[in-house]
This record gives structure tokens, C-alpha cells and sequence, in this order.
């Protein structure tokens, strides 16, 4: 699996565009709310829609 991170679009908190990536531990800085997050990935779900 790459490393490359794709580019998040909304804060998840504020829902604001105003992010930029934190290099030393692979986050997102909101610089509306402030807040320091990371996404991770958790795996494909195996349920099928109808």
C-alpha cells in the first residue's frame, strides 16, 4: 500500500478548506478550529449494495 497521502478537502470538525499537512506525523492542521487531525484508512468493506 502507498504512503502518499490524498489530499483532504474539508475539516471534518469545522468543515472549513483552510488545511495544511503536518509533515511530522502525517496529519492535517485546520487553521480555522485550530484542531491537528489524521485519517486512516481502515480497509474495504466486503458489504454489497442492492
Amino acid at each position: 500500500m502507498s504512503e502518499t497521502r490524498a489530499a483532504i478537502l474539508h475539516c471534518p470538525f469545522c468543515g472549513e478548506e483552510d488545511l495544511f499537512p503536518v509533515e511530522e506525523d502525517g496529519g492535517w492542521e485546520c487553521r480555522s478550529c485550530l484542531r491537528v487531525f489524521s485519517v486512516k484508512m481502515l480497509g474495504l468493506s466486503t458489504r454489497r449494495s442492492r
